[in-house]
């Protein structure tokens, strides 16, 4: 649930697993989730494919190429039920309309003991959304977005393998059809302790785009940035982890920051693999 005290507000549910083929090389997994924001709704399932590749060495030291797969089936919805209008418009209907998708996600990753480096296509085909149709009634082939794709690409290494680790890592993502750019700049620090491993982090993002604004007195133009602090603890199998997101600027959703609080659990935690601090290769 997000933003307790908006009417209306996103919230998500999600339900996953995934697991490697036996001793192959593959893995298999799927995603189920549920994600509602005002008049808006999904539900989808991810079936996700991937497959690694050892690039040689000795098979304690990681060096593996992967490449992944998901496609997804998605269904959307739109509750039109409370939409008003003076004179009659073909594009509301008044009703709870709904309409199913198909996409693909597509990704590689590569990894060499403790550093990493991923890529991603999400939303890979074009997708006629008819949910969203300029005219449903008089010309229904013309269509706002048809063009979901999104560009992913990202980094990082961790130093040390003793009790303390430092990650530092970024995150570069485009949306294809509006072109707007952003970037993540990550640093974790990781501590092992009697009950299992303490950590905490820091995360700044910000947009290439900007948005022009104007307020009673002044005309500018914003760029979204946005920072977070995040601390957590690994306790045997559990894990608890909290932060804050702040955005800066002038205009802002909100006076304060957005606060998230996860709690996990890890079902039957795996020996180590390789002789590298590289949880995600386990």
């Amino acid at each position: 649930m997000q933003w307790f005290d908006v009417q209306d507000a996103p919230n998500l549910q999600t339900l996953n697993a995934n697991f490697r083929i036996g001793e192959t090389p593959s893995g298999v997994g799927a995603i189920f989730f549920n994600d509602a924001n005002g008049y808006h709704s999904q539900t989808g399932l991810k079936l996700t494919y991937a497959h690694h590749l050892k690039l040689g060495g000795d098979i304690r030291n990681l060096n593996q190429l992967s490449f992944g797969l998901s496609p997804t089936i998605l269904q959307s919805s739109l509750d039109e039920t409370e939409f008003q209008s003076v004179q009659p418009d073909p594009a509301i209907s008044r009703t709870k309309i709904s309409a199913t998708y198909f996409n693909v996600d597509f990704g590689m990753s590569y990894n060499l003991m403790e550093f990493y480096a991923h890529v991603a296509v999400l939303n890979a085909l074009n997708s006629k959304r008819t949910l969203y149709y300029q005219d449903r009634q008089d010309n229904p082939e013309q269509f706002l977005i048809d063009n979901l794709r999104r560009y992913l690409v990202s980094a990082g290494y961790i130093f040390g393998r003793q009790e303390w680790q430092f990650e530092p890592s970024v995150l570069f993502q485009m949306t294809d059809f509006t072109q707007e750019k952003s970037l993540d700049i990550n640093a974790k620090v990781y501590k092992d302790v009697d009950f299992g491993r303490i950590w905490g982090g820091l995360s700044y993002r910000r947009s290439f785009d900007g948005a022009q604004f104007q307020t009673t007195d002044s005309f500018g133009e914003q760029r979204l940035q946005l920072i977070t602090p995040i601390v957590g603890a690994n306790i045997k199998n559990f894990m608890v982890s909290y932060n804050y997101s702040y955005q800066m600027g002038d205009i802002r959703f909100d006076n304060g920051g957005f606060h998230q609080i996860t709690l996990g659990y890890d079902f039957g935690q795996a020996e180590r693999r390789y002789d590298c601090y590289c949880p995600a290769a386990q």
